[in-house]
């Protein structure tokens, strides 16, 4: 296939991917309660949807869905899967952005959520994202098999907690000499990215093998994927803080400099991490060798991850 015609049908699916996940997140985040709930109180829920609704790219949902087609998932498996993962997602951007972490104003082009709410709100509002995440991947919906939904909630929980996403913030609290001065060379900037903003990008693409009972060639390739694509994201995203522009990327840019965050392109240089990017982007292509043209799209995301202005 041609390359526009590959670059269209990317992002063909990522925008069908994108509005799926949005309307199944109105329908779960709807103000009735569900089984088993007293209420749900109306600040909160707004808040919530607030926090998930009408905004982002939904590249995590996309990657377990597309994943997941591999192996011929059911599609609403895979998007049940995806909504929690979303949910972990919001969360950790709802409290990233809280006074006490990043101290941002400006999230997706409008005001971050304690700033539209307040303080008290978006942090529960973030307690009730992350919480509900794991009701969605219990639900039958998401998989018949329990064992199924208990190893999706196990992968998820680590990929989220203390090795992972948590553990890596406080990684890179520290990092800023928020306990001490601390000086992190590559290794450790590595180990901090790969916590705080690879493990969910790696959870999106296991999670694709376990909806799917992958192989143990077809798991072991996923996660090589996903941990390459992991890395890229988070370089680029460091690369836009540096070069992007706010109004364009929705938010406050040149803040890791000025906040002293331990970040690969600091460590590197731009031009360093360039190199390091296309490394990652060549790496993730070949981790997708066993499933030939089947992971075109999946191919064409580690592109994307790369090449993106926002």
């Amino acid at each position: 296939m041609p390359l526009s015609n590959r670059t269209q049908e990317f992002e063909r699916r990522l925008a069908q991917t994108a509005a799926e996940i949005e309307a199944l997140l109105d329908q779960l985040l709807a103000p009735a309660p569900f089984e088993g709930e007293t209420a749900r109180p109306a600040r909160l829920i707004e808040a919530m949807r607030y926090a998930c609704l009408g905004g982002g790219k939904r590249l995590r949902p996309f990657l377990v869905a597309e994943t997941a087609a591999l192996f011929d998932v059911p599609r609403v498996q895979a998007l049940m899967a995806g909504a929690a993962l979303e949910c972990v997602h919001c969360y950790s951007l709802i409290h990233d952005d809280l006074p006490a972490m990043d101290d941002d104003d400006l999230r997706r082009g409008r005001p971050t959520l304690h700033k539209a709410f307040d303080q008290a709100t978006a942090i529960l509002a973030g307690d009730a994202l992350l919480t509900i995440a794991f009701d969605f991947l219990a639900r039958p919906q998401t998989h018949p098999d329990p064992a199924v939904r208990v190893a999706l909630t196990a992968a998820l929980a680590r990929a989220a907690g203390i090795g992972g996403m948590a553990g890596g913030q406080m990684l890179d609290l520290a990092a800023e000499g928020r306990f001490g001065a601390e000086t992190l060379g590559e290794a450790e900037v590595r180990i901090l990215q790969a916590m705080k903003t690879g493990a969910l990008l790696r959870f999106a693409c296991l999670a694709g093998a376990i909806l799917g009972g992958a192989d143990e060639t077809a798991h072991a390739a996923l996660v090589r994927y996903g941990e390459a694509l992991g890395e890229a994201f988070q370089i680029a995203d460091d690369l836009l803080d540096v070069e992007g522009d706010p109004a364009q990327i929705g938010k406050s840019t040149g803040k890791d400099a000025a906040a002293g965050k331990a970040t690969l392109v600091a460590v590197l240089g731009v031009a360093g991490a360039r190199r390091r990017l296309q490394q990652l982007v060549a790496r993730a292509e070949a981790a997708l060798a066993p499933f030939g043209d089947l992971a075109a799209v999946l191919r064409d995301a580690a592109r994307f991850v790369a090449e993106r202005r926002t």
